[in-house]
């Protein structure tokens, strides 16, 4: 498998994703934002679309109406947050309503399935290396923000008392969350994005006793997952993001198994 260039590509932006994605989860699952992330996967086909028309990369498209939408709905949370749920809804609909008339306008049918589920020989040098930079920018925000990240999970009002800058860090964090979906699609695909943001720390969620528990371990679920769901479908001719996705639910399925059975052995003990 590793003998062929494309498959080393996809590997090493498989691996980044699956590490960045989870870190990006955590904080949207605990604010309870993580719907943010499904919409813009629903936007980023919007983009697409876009691309293939115009004749530009379609990756650009997706990550450029993905921050702006990002940035539009966080707006509209924080300035009337009794429409911050009906805004994702508005935003999802209409990605995915203007998605599908571009897909009938866009050239090359097959290319445009591609970011719907993603692919495993699309990844390019130019796509890694984007990956990279986004990778390393949101490793770093999360290890060195850490602190006022947590803080911003739990609570807003929190996180202005200790004196986390707000504005600033929830913006920084928009933006990291809307290039990395946008750069998803093309390995993941746009629909099933929003599985890696949040079944790998749903699986976490299940076991862990800290907000440092649940980082480590979502990032290494995510890693097996997208290696799992990677190897499954080179060898088995298959889209990766469905592999990836059912390797997650099979992980998630067994957690909440183990979860059942500690705590039902934890009764019976006690």
């Amino acid at each position: 498998m590793l003998e062929f260039d494309f498959m080393r590509r996809t590997l090493a932006a498989g691996i980044m994703l699956a590490i960045a994605l989870p870190l990006i989860g955590i904080v949207m699952i605990n604010r309870k934002t993580s719907m943010v992330s499904d919409a813009l996967s629903h936007v980023s086909l919007m983009g697409v679309g876009i691309g293939l028309i115009c004749g530009f990369d379609p990756v650009v498209g997706a990550v450029a109406s993905c921050v702006a939408c990002a940035f539009f709905i966080e707006g509209v949370r924080a300035r009337m947050p009794q429409l911050g749920d009906m805004s994702v809804a508005v935003i999802m609909s209409a990605g995915l309503g203007l998605a599908v008339i571009l897909a009938d306008l866009a050239p090359g049918g097959n290319t445009f399935e591609s970011y719907l589920f993603g692919s495993i020989s699309s990844v390019t040098l130019v796509d890694l290396v984007s990956t990279a930079v986004v990778f390393v920018a949101t490793v770093a925000v999360s290890t060195f923000c850490y602190a006022g990240l947590l803080d911003l999970a739990v609570d807003t009002t929190l996180a202005r008392l200790t004196g986390v800058p707000v504005s600033l860090v929830n913006g920084v964090f928009t933006l990291l969350t809307a290039i990395m979906v946008g750069l998803a699609c093309k390995v993941v695909g746009a629909l099933l994005v929003v599985s890696l943001v949040t079944l790998p720390v749903a699986c976490a969620l299940t076991v862990s006793r800290s907000y440092l528990q649940t980082c480590v371990l979502s990032v290494i679920l995510g890693v097996v997952c997208t290696l799992s769901g990677l190897a499954f479908s080179y060898y088995h001719d298959v889209r990766p993001g469905g592999s990836i996705v059912v390797s997650a639910v099979v992980l998630i399925l067994l957690f909440l198994g183990y979860a059942h059975l500690f705590r039902k052995g934890k009764a019976v003990t006690d």
